[in-house]
């Protein structure tokens, strides 16, 4: 069964672009127009830095809200491919024994399973009951287990064989995703660790190494000018040090989204999946930034 679109998700999503586009579209005209600090706080990399967190956020939080909703769902998921089984081996058919388990306590399956039960209850055939239940619900595991059920049951003979072993190959399924979770965050700590040593590093040099070159370049400067000498060799170009700070804020911006894109990659191999990180690295590196007088 093709999985549907999540239309709610995809409106937030271009809710989220819009917002946050305009917000940094007001960030940069206040650069190019060199307008001064709104209220003399904030500067016009607080705009980009709100509008790309309201881009990040939105979908970021969204998508959480969902694949958490969505784990739930499928945790108990062979807990009530079991039952059915069960029921089966005592001769009901698939209709009766969902409409037996409905009773039971599955989390946040127990109403789905509710709804479908009573929709057999009413005389709808199980088969349209259960592709109602994976519209509703809307998981790849769940899509692909209900599948196997309805051909089970159009096919014929024993079901109770059959829902075992999807039972068993949910389990499994979980299993391999938690094995693999638990060893993607190895790789995610990794990415955020990397992130922190790097904003150490440049903290480090704007409040150490780039505020002593800027005093000796300005000292070599005057020292020219007050002398005859003009074709010394080496010199400080100390006027570069603002250029250098701004690059080291555009590389924590870049640095925090790509890593945090990157996780969620790791963990869920989608995009949507990281951007809730990406915006907590970002907010991050762009405070400790802004509070160490970086920007």
């Amino acid at each position: 069964m093709p999985e549907k679109k999540d239309k709610k998700g995809e409106m937030l999503t271009y809710i989220s672009f819009g917002i946050g586009g305009a917000i940094m579209a007001m960030g940069i005209g206040m650069y190019l127009l060199k307008m001064p600090p709104i209220g003399g706080v904030i500067i016009y990399l607080d705009l980009i830095i709100v509008g790309l967190s309201v881009l990040l956020a939105i979908p970021g939080i969204y998508d959480f809200m969902a694949t958490r909703r969505v784990k739930k769902i499928e945790e108990r998921l062979p807990d009530f491919l079991r039952d059915l089984a069960e029921a089966g081996r005592f001769g009901m058919t698939l209709a009766e024994a969902i409409v037996v388990a409905s009773t039971g306590r599955y989390g946040a399956l127990s109403d789905e399973i509710k709804r479908m039960a009573a929709k057999i209850e009413w005389g709808v055939p199980v088969n349209e009951a259960l592709e109602s239940f994976v519209e509703r619900v809307n998981t790849p595991l769940i899509n692909r287990m209900v599948a196997i059920m309805i051909k089970a049951n159009q096919a014929g003979g024993n079901v109770a064989d059959v829902l075992s072993m999807v039972a068993h190959s949910a389990k499994e399924t979980q299993l391999m995703e938690k094995e693999r979770s638990i060893e993607m965050s190895t790789y995610g700590f990794v990415l955020v660790t990397s992130f922190f040593v790097f904003l150490a590093t440049i903290i480090i040099l704007n409040t150490s190494f780039l505020p002593q070159m800027g005093k000796a370049g300005r000292a070599v400067a005057e020292s020219l000018a007050h002398s005859a000498v003009t074709n010394i060799p080496v010199q400080i170009a100390y006027q570069t040090i603002p250029t250098i700070r701004f690059m080291f804020v555009l590389a924590t911006i870049m640095h925090g989204v790509g890593d945090g894109i990157m996780i969620g990659l790791l963990r869920d191999g989608k995009v949507k999946g990281g951007m809730l990180f990406g915006f907590a690295l970002l907010i991050s590196g762009y405070l400790i930034l802004r509070l160490s007088g970086a920007v």
